[in-house]
Formats: C-alpha cells, structure tokens, sequence
C-alpha cells in the first residue's frame, strides 16, 4: 500500500460546498467571469495599545507590508491607511493580502512561512497577526500531546488481561500495521477523488482502537482455546471460525456505517467515510490473515514474558462475577432495564437542546495568530468583519442592471442585521459585480444565518450570495435534507446484517434501540460540556463553545459501528451457549461470562485511545474524543451489563423468534457455535442444568480467566 501510496497517492483537499446550493452556483459564476475574485485573501492585522494610533506606527507598518509583498503567492497588498481598513478608535487596522491561489489550494501548513514573517513582524510597540478565512482554513492540523499515552494504556490492559508481554504486544503491533496500510490506501484514494485532510487523524485513530480490539477478541479466544487443553493448531481453527468470524461480520458493519456518510452528499464527509472503511478494513484483513499467521508461528511462545509466575487455572462460568451479575439481572429484570433506560434518557435529554454550528478561528486555540487576529478585528469592527457576506451580480442575466447595484447594495444594508457594505468590484469585462455585506454578528452566530436569509429573501434572480458563511449555512441545510436519508441507511443495514447473522427479528431491533441511546447519550454529554460549559475548564477551554456539525455527524457512524461490534461479539457467545443448552437465562449468563472481561478490556482500550484526543487544543477534537469515550463507557456498562441481560430475560425464547418465510430466504450466516466444531456434533442436552447441577465437562467448563 505504501509503494501504491508513493507512486500514485494524490493531494489532500476540503471539499466545502453544497451541490446545487447559491453559494455554490455564485462560486462556479466568478470563476467563469470574474477568477480574480475567487483568489485566497489573507488579512495582516495591526494593533497599537490603548491610547495610541496606527497612524503613529505607519512607517513600520510599511515596511512590514514591504516585506509581505515580496512573499511567495502574493499578488498584491492594499495597505490600511491608504484603504481605509482602520478602525473608529485608530488602534486597529488591517491590510489585505490578495493571493495567486485559491481557498485551500496551498494544503494544510501552506501559510506556515507567511505566519512566521509576520511573526517577526512584531515590536514592542506594534502588534501583527496574520488571519483570514484562507489562513484558518489552511492552518497546520493540532495533534493531541496524549495520543502515545493513549497506546501506553492499551498495552497496560493488554498486559492485564492476558498477563505476558507477548500477548499483549501482538494486537498493538497488529493495529499499527493496519493503520499504516490503510493510511497508504488513503492515499491512494486522494488520487481519484479529494479527500479531507482530516481524513487520515479521523481514520487513524478509529483503525488503531479497532485494529486492537479485533486482534484482542482473536487472541483472547485463541488463549481460551488452549486452556481448555486443545492443541495450537485446533485452538486457533476454532478461534478464526468463531471470534474471527464475528471480526469479519463487526467489520462489515462499521463499513457499512462510515460508506454510509457519502448518503449526505457532502464531499469532505463522503471523504472521511471512505477512508475510516479503509483503515477498518485494513483492520479487518489483519486480524483475519497477519494475526493467524502470527499466532501460528509463535505457538507456545505466545505466552513468553508471564508476568505472575504461576499460571492460575482458569476458573468455571459460576465462579465469574460477570455469571453472578447476570443472574441477578435475569431475576429481577424489570427495575434493572427501568433504571438503565432512565439514565440513559437522562444523560440524552441535553442533545435536545442541542446548536451546532461551523468551526470558525474565534473558536480556535488562542495562541494561534488567525485566533488573534479574528479577536483584534472583532475588537476593532465588529464581529461581522469576520463572516462577510459574499455578494455576486450576474449582469448578463435579467434583473439587476449595472446601475442598480448601488440601490441593491443600499437595500441591503437597510435589510435589518447587517452593518455595512464595501464599494462594488466589477469584472474586467463588465459582467459580473462583487461587494461584501458586514452582518452585526459573528459566523457562529444563529442570527448570522437569519440575516443571510434576510439578504437571500430580497435579492433578484441574478444576484447570488456567497462566502464562507454562506457555505456552511448552506452546508448545513444539505447536511439536514441529508441526515434522515444517511441515519437511516445506517440503521437498516446494519438491522439486516445482524438478522442475517443471528436469524433474528428481535435481536437486531433491539441492538439498533440500545445502541441510538448509547448515542443519544453521548450527544447529551458534549451539549452539556461544550454549549453549556459544564465542566469545560476541566478539559482545556475556556467556556462555551459551538458544537461542530460535522462532528455530530461523523460521530453517528463511528459509534454505531463501534457499538456493533461489542453486540456482535457478546451476542454470538450467548448464542453459541444457547443452541448448546437450550436455557435462555444460563446462555445469557455464561455468555456475558467469556466475553465480559475481554469486551471489558477493549472498552477499556478505546476509551483510552479516544480519550487522547481530548488533551486536543482544537475544540472539534476534543468534541469527538470525549463524545466517543462517553459512548463506549455507556455502551460496555449500562447497555451490555444491564440492558442485555435484562431485556433478554424477559423476552425468552422470543429473543430467536425469526418468521419461517423470511428464514427460508434468507442466506445461512453464522458467528457462533464454532468454537466446538472439531468435536461431533450433539443434541441440546435435555438433562443439563447450571449452576453446580449436573456436571459438565471440564473443557466446557472452561472460560477465559
């Protein structure tokens, strides 16, 4: 992949524009007739001390712009004095860069030598930052400082759960593997069409906790196997058919979930979508074809490097606490599935409440440059100076004429919520004209949006309204007319992939409720930390912040892949124990028993590795570190502890219910009973009883300690 990655891989690139949206069509209208203006503009902000003028700095102030105009991409400088961009008090101002590229085109880190000349720039008396929605834009991707502890912890739980240093090492290794193959074939795919270059740290760090878990699941059961006295060779068969099955189908649905994103019809999310199935599936062929071949070749020395010296024998179903707990759910279900379900509507009922919004510099760390200039020109002008609004008249079209546009652009500034307009700009050839509409608030602000309708609802047919504000608010009415559209595709195919997998009705229907309150829950949680600011200073920011759209969205496919995977592995075990007692209660018992603490471990692992992205500078990371830790602990504790077992005893044998027209058509699919197929097969055992009854076999005794 990565010889495939070097000779083809293509660039990276934000895709931000609604099909068929004005902003989109007013776009496409100025690089047919007017290019100049689609040119990227960055803005180098001056800032004097109270009490004093710019003007009192103009020298140097000239010769920072002398030195700006003699950068590489810069066309021209039109400075503050001469423009007229200084602010009522004098202190602020600002010069504008017009650039021979356009928005995005220079990548991320392509302004990162104009940042630091104007670095340079300051004095003790003059203060120069560089902004502008093209420098925001194009910033350097901020990692988190946390992201090796997040695999530091990995290991730590691998080494706890397994108790040699090999075991242990195996699914961090395999992961990485995984990651770096997928990241290749990212790569290759950026060739044909652009992909975000947010793609590779959302992709990466979704295909590390994956890429762990399913090699975790694999060796765990791996392990099992050879306690309970099976040789290597039959031990790992047995493993691939049964758990490495269930990685193949989990897989499957996380895939399923992140292609889903191209539903919207967005394409920096189509983007991310493609390249987490990527990773996934890269994740996928590891842990069915890398990791056996692995396991093969180490054999016994799989469990070099023990970390307690004597080897403690590993214990029977009723001895686990995980049997207990579930007995105990199974007796009293209902005040268990009432309580579980009550709090989880609890901590879900914030997301009714729930804003989101675009990311904008003013929610950017503030000790970046495009953060203080977006606040020096909000001091300085208003907060509308940094979300223009984009006016575009298209003169060769019936409606406003040349000569109207000086009353247009009057009717628009006496529309209610903007502050002011800028002289018109007309294209060489006379037939289009460009002016900016400065509203009274900001571009995170709703009334923003509301003015922007204002504007729209006034304007003739030739006229169009553009920008980035206008982007994103169209980007957020597609991703509304989208969202039904994309949820629901998500929702059936994964109820199907499950009915195929379980033949079951009830099974699917219910891992699809639980796992939209998993969600619900974890959408509950940002609302309350990040809008209201609950919490907020314990997790680096500063108050309230808007919740980023694009990250509710692309947080609904990874955890309800995610939260498959968790059901596929505990539900094909308590299967298995069914089809072999034919007792729903003890199944579901002995299942959470040989899946609870390995489940538990890869919890654990993700929460550990989502939780990295939290000590992120940059909100939206933090946004979807924690969002995605919250609903894993939710999903491993009071949905797979509590809402499975209680919801399961109360159902019964209708848990399998699956009408008899629908099994004859369906295909036969199978995740479960594997682990005993190198035995003859046997009836359901009439006389079986749990507990310490009849007396089992030691090898089916037998569970992972």
């Amino acid at each position: 992949m990565f010889a495939l990655a070097g000779s083809g891989g293509g660039a990276f690139i934000d895709a931000f524009s609604a099909k068929g949206s004005q902003s989109e069509r007013a776009m496409q209208l100025l690089a047919e007739k007017f290019p100049e203006a689609t040119h990227a503009q960055a803005l180098v902000v001056f800032a004097v001390d109270d009490g004093e003028t710019l003007q009192s700095q103009q020298p140097v102030v000239d010769e920072v712009l002398a030195d700006v105009a003699q950068a590489d991409h810069v066309v021209s400088v039109a400075d503050p004095f001469s423009s007229g961009t200084i602010s009522d008090d004098g202190r602020v101002g600002y010069a504008t860069l017009t650039l021979d590229v356009t928005p995005g085109e220079l990548g991320k880190g392509g302004f990162v030598p104009l940042t630091e000349l104007v670095d340079a720039s300051n004095t003790a008396d003059l203060r120069v930052e560089l902004g502008g929605d093209a420098v925001f834009l194009d910033a350097p991707d901020e990692t988190s400082p946390l992201e090796g502890v997040g695999i530091l912890i990995a290991l730590l739980v691998l080494l706890v759960a397994f108790g040699t240093v090999v075991a242990a090492v195996v699914p961090i290794g395999l992961a990485l593997v995984a990651v770096g193959a997928g990241i290749g074939g990212i790569f290759v795919l950026a060739s044909i069409m652009d992909v975000s270059p947010s793609a590779i740290p959302i992709a990466g760090i979704v295909g590390l906790g994956v890429g762990i878990d399913y090699a975790l699941f694999i060796v765990a059961r791996y392990r099992e196997n050879r306690s309970a006295g099976r040789d290597n060779s039959t031990a790992l068969a047995d493993a691939m058919s049964s758990s490495g099955a269930a990685v193949v189908f989990a897989g499957g649905t996380v895939i399923i979930a992140m292609a889903s994103l191209a539903f919207t019809g967005l394409g920096a999310l189509t983007s991310i979508g493609l390249a987490t199935a990527i990773v996934v599936l890269s994740a996928v062929a590891a842990a069915t074809t890398l990791l056996p071949a692995l396991l093969g070749l180490l054999g016994d020395r799989i469990d070099t490097g023990r970390l307690v010296r004597r080897h403690r024998p590993a214990r029977r179903a009723e001895e686990t606490a995980w049997w207990r707990f579930a007995h105990r759910v199974s007796g009293r279900p209902w005040p268990y599935l009432i309580g579980a379900v009550f709090a989880l509507l609890a901590f879900a009922a914030p997301a009714f409440a729930m804003q989101t919004a675009w990311p904008a510099a003013g929610d950017a760390p503030r000790d970046t440059t495009y953060r203080q200039a977006y606040d020096l020109l909000d001091e300085g002008f208003g907060p509308g100076i940094n979300g223009p609004l984009v006016v575009v008249v298209d003169l060769e079209v019936p409606g406003v004429s040349a000569d109207g546009v000086s009353a247009l652009a009057e009717d628009i500034r006496t529309s209610g919520r903007i502050a002011s307009v800028t002289e018109p700009l007309t294209s060489a050839d006379g037939s289009t004209v460009v002016f900016a509409a400065m509203p009274t608030t900001g571009p995170a602000d709703l009334e923003t949006s509301v003015a922007l309708a204002a504007v729209r609802d006034v304007l003739p047919d030739n006229v169009y309204v553009t920008g980035l504000t206008a982007m994103t608010t169209d980007l957020n009415g597609q991703l509304s007319d989208t969202l039904p559209l994309f949820m629901g595709a998500v929702l059936i195919a994964s109820f199907l992939l499950l009915m195929l997998v379980f033949r079951s009705v009830v099974v699917p229907l219910k891992a699809v409720v639980m796992n939209m309150l998993s969600i619900g829950a974890a959408y509950g949680v940002l609302v309350a930390v990040f809008q209201w600011g609950w919490g907020s200073s314990l997790i680096g920011l500063e108050g309230p912040t808007p919740i980023t759209s694009l990250i509710i969205v692309i947080m609904f496919p990874i955890l309800f892949g995610l939260s498959m995977d968790y059901e596929v592995f505990l539900i094909s075990r308590i299967r298995e124990e069914y089809e072999r007692t034919g007792d729903n209660t003890e199944s579901v018992a002995r299942g959470m028993a040989g899946t609870g603490r390995v489940i538990t471990s890869a919890a654990l692992i993700m929460i550990a590795v989502f939780l990295a992205l939290v000590a992120s500078p940059v909100p939206s990371l933090k946004m979807l570190g924690l969002g995605l830790a919250t609903a894993i602990l939710v999903d491993a504790t009071l949905v797979r502890m509590v809402l499975v077992p209680a919801t399961m005893a109360l159902l019964g044998k209708a848990n399998w219910w699956l009408p008899g027209w629908l099994d004859k058509i369906l295909p036969h699919l199978t995740v479960e009973g594997a682990a005993h197929d190198s035995q003859p097969e046997r009836e359901v055992d009439a006389t079986y009883r749990p507990a310490t009854g009849g007396r089992m076999s030691d090898e089916e005794e037998l569970v992972s300690p």
